[in-house]
């Protein structure tokens, strides 16, 4: 008896790890760092469980794809989050689509700013024509959570008070969120940017600030001597303070713009991973402030 039971748990745990791989296995799967941050705050008091599929350290999801632990998790979960908008499209035909909470749905989308336009031809799954990074506009979030929190509703109904209650003060920090940036960013001497990542127009247009150029600097798309020529120019010209990469991203066009000009460059976070959403977007506004003050 004991040995078949020692089997049978030995079996279980096999299965389970397989189920899921490293992940853990969960009631609902959700894409990136704002909409699974969102969805657990919803869900707290539920009992479901809520696991997020991207955690490493991304700047993009250009050209992400799931490896076979975030698959099985996806499969596992009865319900997927996505910020939508395009984002996710590395989970065509990996997940039902009936399973799907979409974020964005009613979120009025900007056209991407990609200033690498000599390499839009060659690499156009690298180009976005409708930006789809709509978490760093808090007023684009407070909407996202609202779907999460309706998508939810529909799915278990049982528990759409608790979702309704919870949203709340999510949308209440979220409203503080904006406000503090505003108040912080009112007195800039300089409200123009340029930034070597195309994924902060929403950022930009909350806070009432203008990027001159965005860069959008990838393997085999690096910006020419052509464009940085113009970039320095273009810094010169509107006698920008520093300049912008993002915390994951390539350095080196803009380390060259720096040497040129001697502007100093400052850290930006797409808050698509890492732990808090939240700390990320205080982070920037205070980078914002502190670059541009």
């Amino acid at each position: 008896m004991k040995r078949i039971l020692a089997i049978s748990l030995c079996a279980g745990l096999l299965l389970s790890l397989i189920g899921c791989g490293s992940l853990p296995c969960a009631d609902i799967a959700a894409t990136t760092l704002p909409v699974a941050e969102f969805t657990q705050r919803l869900c707290q008091g539920t009992g479901l469980t809520v696991t997020r599929l991207v955690t490493e350290p991304v700047s993009c999801l250009h050209d992400y794809s799931l490896n076979v632990s975030q698959v099985k998790a996806a499969e596992a979960a009865d319900t997927i989050v996505i910020s939508g908008a395009g984002l996710e499209d590395f989970l065509e035909g990996v997940i039902e689509e009936e399973k799907v909470i979409d974020a964005s749905a009613g979120i009025p989308l900007l056209c991407g700013e990609d200033h690498n336009r000599e390499h839009e031809e060659e690499h156009t799954g690298h180009h976005h024509e409708e930006d789809p990074h709509i978490w760093l506009s808090p007023v684009c979030a407070a909407k996202m959570a609202e779907n999460i929190c309706a998508g939810l509703s529909r799915r278990y109904p049982q528990y759409a008070q608790v979702f309704s209650d919870n949203l709340v003060p999510l949308l209440d920090e979220l409203d503080a969120l904006q406000r503090y940036g505003e108040d912080s960013l009112s007195g800039l001497s300089c409200r123009e940017l340029i930034t070597f990542h195309d994924g902060f127009s929403y950022f930009a247009e909350s806070f009432h600030l203008t990027i001159l150029a965005a860069v959008e600097e990838e393997s085999g798309s690096e910006a020419s001597a052509r464009e940085l020529i113009e970039l320095i120019g273009l810094a010169r010209e509107h006698s920008l303070p520093a300049i912008f990469i993002e915390v994951n991203g390539s350095p080196s066009a803009a380390s060259v713009l720096s040497r040129e000009t001697g502007i100093r460059i400052f850290s930006l976070d797409m808050a698509m991973a890492g732990d808090s959403y939240f700390a990320a977007m205080y982070r920037n506004i205070e980078t914002v402030k502190e670059a541009l003050g």
